[in-house]
Order: C-alpha cells, then sequence, then structure tokens
C-alpha cells in the first residue's frame, strides 16, 4: 500500500472535497439518523475529509487506513478543521483485534473495499467489519460500478485538475487488465511550477474489480441484512449497465 503513502501529498488536490461531501453527505447523515448512529468509523478512510465532516456535525468519529501516511495527513486535517477524531493505521480484517467497542455504523467509501489482498478476502473483511457494529448497525460501501468497468473494459476516468496560483496539477487515472482477474489501477500525477515544465509521477495498486452480487453475496453470508443497492448517493436504483458507483447499504443482523 505505500502508493497511498505517495499519494497522500496531493490526496486533498485531487479530490474537490466541497463538491464530493456536498453530494455524499446528505445520503450519509439520512442514513446514521435513520438508526439515531453516534459512534461511526469511516474504514479506508484516506486524509479523514468525511470523518471530520461528520464530526463537525456532532458524530464520534474513528478514522481507520492502512497508510501510515494517510493517517498523518488526516491527523493534520482534523486539527485544522477543529474536531476531534480519533485516527489510527489498521487494514482490513484488522478491525476487530483492536478491541474497538461496538460502532453504530460503518463506511467504507472511495472504492476502497476493491483494495482487498484477493477475492478471497471479502468475506472475511465483511465480517470482521460486522464485528465492530452493534446489531443492527448500519454499513455504507461505495465501489465503483465494476460490472459496467468490465462489460465495456472501460480503461480510462476522468481527467482532475487543480491549480493554486501558479502551481497546477493534473491527475489521470486508468485501469490495466490482469489475466488474473484484477486490475492494476494507476494514476499518473502532472505538477508544473511557476509556469515551467511539467514534472510527472506515477503510482500503481492492485485491485479487484468487485460486482455487485458478488458483493450481495459475500454481505448476506457475513450477517447482514436489509440490504439495499443503489446507483449514486442520490438514491437512483442501481443498474449495473449504467449507474457510476454501487453504493450498498446493510444492517448487521440480530444475534440468534
Amino acid at each position: 500500500m505505500n502508493v497511498y503513502d505517495t499519494l497522500s501529498v496531493d490526496y486533498d488536490r485531487f479530490v474537490n472535497w466541497e463538491r464530493r461531501l456536498a453530494v455524499e453527505l446528505p445520503f450519509i447523515e439520512q442514513a446514521l439518523e435513520e438508526i439515531g448512529a453516534c459512534r461511526v468509523v469511516d474504514v479506508a478512510c484516506g486524509t479523514g475529509q468525511h470523518a471530520i465532516a461528520l464530526a463537525q456535525r456532532g458524530y464520534q468519529l474513528v478514522g481507520v487506513d492502512v497508510s501510515a501516511a494517510m493517517i498523518a495527513q488526516a491527523q493534520q486535517n482534523a486539527q485544522a478543521a477543529g474536531v476531534q477524531v480519533s485516527f489510527t493505521v489498521a487494514g482490513f480484517g484488522e478491525l476487530a483485534t483492536r478491541q474497538f467497542s461496538p460502532f453504530d455504523a460503518l463506511l467504507c467509501l472511495g472504492s476502497s473495499l476493491p483494495h482487498i489482498a484477493s477475492p478471497a478476502e471479502l468475506l472475511p473483511t465483511l465480517r470482521d467489519m460486522a464485528a465492530v457494529l452493534r446489531p443492527g448497525g448500519l454499513l455504507i460501501v461505495q465501489n465503483r460500478n465494476f460490472d459496467l468497468v468490465l462489460t465495456h473494459a472501460d480503461r480510462w476516468m476522468p481527467l482532475q485538475a487543480h491549480r493554486e496560483g501558479e502551481n497546477e496539477w493534473l491527475f489521470l487515472r486508468f485501469y490495466d487488465f490482469n489475466p488474473d482477474g484484477s486490475l492494476t489501477f494507476n494514476m499518473l500525477t502532472l505538477r508544473r511550477q511557476n509556469g515551467q515544465g511539467w514534472q510527472q509521477h506515477a503510482a500503481s495498486t492492485r485491485l479487484w474489480p468487485i460486482r455487485q452480487d458478488q458483493v450481495v453475496s459475500a454481505l448476506q453470508a457475513a450477517g447482514f441484512d436489509l440490504i439495499q443497492c443503489y446507483g449514486d448517493m442520490q438514491k437512483k436504483p442501481f443498474n449495473p449497465a449504467t449507474s457510476p458507483n454501487l453504493i450498498a447499504v446493510a444492517r448487521r443482523g440480530q444475534p440468534e
């Protein structure tokens, strides 16, 4: 996961957080309010922007990420925002071993779940998430619609650009399709300072393109129920042929 240690430097330039949070927070908050959530854990939290925004709205947040550099940036962001969020370094499958007290809700956003080590790790990862939720606790997973990506061999994602004064950044993202069924996610970062020549940096990591039926089946096997799938955070129904994302919302089942 060293790729995300590297990307942490420019990650908050790559994402337009004001625009993204304006779209996503209403959906997330409505789901949290429906179950009376107070304690929330953001798994694969990156630079902590979702966790910080929710903490500003009065929720108690824990942020977890496998990248120490992302966690360090998240801590700086929380300090700058003047909010208290507990950030810690941990990867998928390690939540229950950290002895977190039960959470009301768990978020796994930004197409993070496909970073599992192998398809066989999907079910253990979801079981580990269930283990830190109270009965009836909420899980929200946000992935790209990999049904669409795989059907059309959709390799390229939209170009992202950022500017600060005379400094410019361009972010190009694309997939390589591997024989074993995995994807290599590539990000090329171009930076130009004061109108000088472009500097470039390339980073890559492996993903497993998890389809909707795989997500739903694994959620059921991990003890989740009341599973709903949306195509975006405006609650449009999920359509494998057209939806940009897969938003899976589920509850941890009550113990028998």
